[in-house]
């Protein structure tokens, strides 16, 4: 199944900046619920998306690969596919931002159209459930990415960081929270920053979710057209599980 999508979103700095934000995806996945980076080699990254809808649990490997990055004009191109891990499901996507400044001064605009090909189980859910899945999920990205950078400008307040480095020592700190030691145990050095109190505004960070729950997402929507399928599913497997018992 085939579909093309439209978001848009804003960033809470200029565009020279948010270009340099964006682009170091491997720093900002943290931001995208259910994705994560596993290697990034130049314009290559590798990386896997984890979706749960109910019961059903999806995940998803693959690579993305820039194929455009123009800085003069600040648009972007990239071109991902990737493949169920437990079964024979395809995504595969051709992505098209351009960076322009917005309303507010001092933001950027983020427009993004996306080419979209899916196959598999997300595809019986239908053409009319993916823009609002794509929508809730480009704004959620959007605010844990401007609760990044509230955080980056206020510990970056007072010091002479180049806006690249506030960036990604902003990122870092949201991403050392999903990977931090279990509650009891410390490595060398720790001690001295673990006294350290925590600055306001990185308390306020959001923790990466581990998936993608598509019914704590989007809610309603979604469950009008899972529980029909989810019906029928239950029938299918009633039924075959009768016959079985007969064949015996």
């Amino acid at each position: 199944m085939a579909i093309e999508l439209d978001n848009s979103f804003t960033v809470p700095v200029p565009p020279e900046r948010a270009w340099d934000v964006l682009l170091d995806v491997e720093r900002i996945a943290p931001c995208m619920p259910g994705a994560s980076v596993t290697k990034v080699e130049g314009d290559e990254i590798e990386g896997q998306v984890k979706v749960k809808l109910g019961p059903l649990s999806l995940s998803y490997k693959g690579t993305a690969k820039f194929t455009d990055k123009d800085a003069e004009n600040r648009t972007i191109a990239i071109e991902a596919s990737g493949k169920e891990t437990r079964g024979a499901g395809t995504a595969s996507a051709t992505v098209q931002a351009a960076l322009k400044p917005g309303d507010a001064a001092g933001s950027t605009l983020v427009s993004i159209h996306t080419l979209l090909n899916v196959t598999g189980r997300p595809a019986q859910f239908g053409r009319s459930l993916l823009p609002e899945v794509s929508g809730k999920l480009i704004g959620q990205f959007a605010t844990n990415l401007e609760a990044l950078i509230e955080q980056d400008g206020a510990s970056g307040s007072g010091t002479d960081a180049t806006p690249g480095a506030e960036a990604a020592a902003s990122v870092d700190a949201a991403s050392s929270q999903t990977t931090a030691a279990p509650e009891g145990t410390a490595s060398a050095g720790s001690s001295s920053a673990s006294s350290a109190p925590v600055p306001a505004a990185q308390a306020k960070l959001p923790q990466q979710e581990e998936s993608l729950n598509l019914i704590k997402l989007v809610g309603g929507p979604i469950l009008k057209r899972v529980i029909p399928v989810a019906a029928v599913a239950a029938v299918a497997a009633f039924v075959v599980r009768r016959l079985r018992r007969s064949a015996k």
